[in-house]
């Protein structure tokens, strides 16, 4: 049996209540909850706007290309043309569909949708993040 956490953690970043919860032995961060403390009322399309940049895609990419061996390149190249065109717009769970990525997730809880990322090194090397 895959070890879970067993009970989500909070952060608090800028005065922003972050969750932190696990799946398969990785700890993951909630990009919503990050998004929220921008747009409260649609963290969604923060995170979509997010998503849509070159650079994160390309962060996304290298990051998937050195920790997924089963990451399909091909469908990245293909958003990584179209990153920050006007009409080009991608979701984490698009995302995750087509290159088959790991380092980010989608998952609904409450109703709402959480994309979240792997924490990594985030807290060590933030220290303005306090865990609560």
């Amino acid at each position: 049996m895959k070890n879970q956490m067993k009970k989500n953690k909070k952060i608090i970043v800028k005065g922003t209540e972050i969750i932190l919860f696990g799946k398969e032995n990785e700890e993951y961060i909630s990009i919503t909850d990050i998004a929220r403390h921008k747009n409260p009322a649609e963290p969604k399309d923060v995170v979509k706007n997010w998503m849509r940049s070159k650079s994160t895609i390309e962060f996304l990419g290298l990051w998937e290309q050195i920790h997924n061996p089963d990451f399909k390149g091909v469908e990245f190249d293909s958003f990584l043309y179209l990153a920050g065109s006007n009409a080009f717009v991608l979701s984490p769970t698009k995302w995750i569909e087509a290159t088959n990525a790991k380092g980010i997730i989608a998952t609904t809880q409450k109703t709402t949708q959480k994309n979240s990322h792997r924490i990594l090194e985030l807290i060590k090397e933030n220290p303005s993040i306090s865990r609560r």
